[in-house]
């Protein structure tokens, strides 16, 4: 049975309790409002790093566009839809189609085995002759797409014709794999020994007019499973050959 002498000190207990469970709610309300606000400032913080990596790949990828434009593949006038020149009738008995690199060796070979019996053969009327440049050696420098530019440039401003003169001289002088290459002076001058005027192919040549369409090309050919310089189509059939001597005959055999 309790007594009036223990009454107050029950009750300065129960007071006591009381006191601390006040504090002790305080402090869960305190630390969970810390907790609430940590979580705020972390996702601010992470919605501040998205939105600066964000602006970084935007701003780069414009910055990208505005130095690399899309390169126009605007055809040079005289072209085929094939990305080549064709000589001879469309129409004519036979129809020859040659993907070949500028700096490739075996393409040299051809054209120094070829080129008189296939001129001659598109001057009978025999074949027409399609040539399409491709840069496929990147690997050994650029020359292989500034050739096939700078041929581009040559069909462009002075025709097929001055076109031909040009290809025939960048193979007489085609540079090794890992020589020293031509450079836009050696190309000029070989494009003014072909027949072209130096101020209509200079800034072509210089400024890669036709770089985009040298580069559509080359993919167009690399699509439709052209692997390898030189490639040779035959009245629409590829051409498989070991050396260039089979190659010569399979492209000749009763036209030449």
């Amino acid at each position: 049975m309790a007594t009036k002498k223990n009454q107050p000190d029950k009750a300065a207990a129960a007071a006591k309790r009381a006191a601390r469970q006040a504090r002790n709610e305080r402090a869960k309300a305190l630390a969970e409002e810390r907790r609430r606000a940590q979580k705020r400032k972390e996702r601010l913080t992470l919605a501040g790093v998205v939105l600066g990596v964000l602006v970084l790949v935007v701003g780069g990828f414009l910055a990208y566009r505005a130095i690399n434009p899309d390169k126009p593949t605007t055809p040079p006038e005289g072209a085929t839809d094939g990305f080549g020149l064709r000589l001879g009738e469309e129409d004519a008995p036979k129809t020859v189609v040659i993907y070949e690199d500028f700096l490739c060796p075996p393409c040299g070979a051809l054209e120094q085995a070829a080129s008189d019996r296939l001129d001659a053969a598109v001057e009978a009327g025999e074949m027409s002759v399609e040539y399409r440049p491709v840069a496929y050696l990147e690997q050994y420098g650029d020359y292989s797409k500034e050739a096939a530019n700078a041929f581009a440039v040559v069909l462009d401003a002075a025709g097929p014709e001055t076109a031909k003169e040009f290809h025939d001289l960048l193979f007489a002088d085609q540079p090794t794999e890992t020589g020293e290459k031509p450079g836009d002076d050696e190309l000029v001058d070989l494009a003014v020994e072909a027949g072209a005027e130096e101020a209509d192919v200079r800034p072509g040549i210089e400024d890669m007019a036709f770089e985009g369409w040298v580069e559509a090309g080359t993919e167009e050919a690399s699509k439709d499973g052209i692997n390898q310089t030189p490639s040779v189509l035959v009245d629409g059939d590829r051409v498989e050959f070991e050396t260039i001597a089979e190659l010569v005959t399979a492209i000749f055999g009763s036209a030449g």
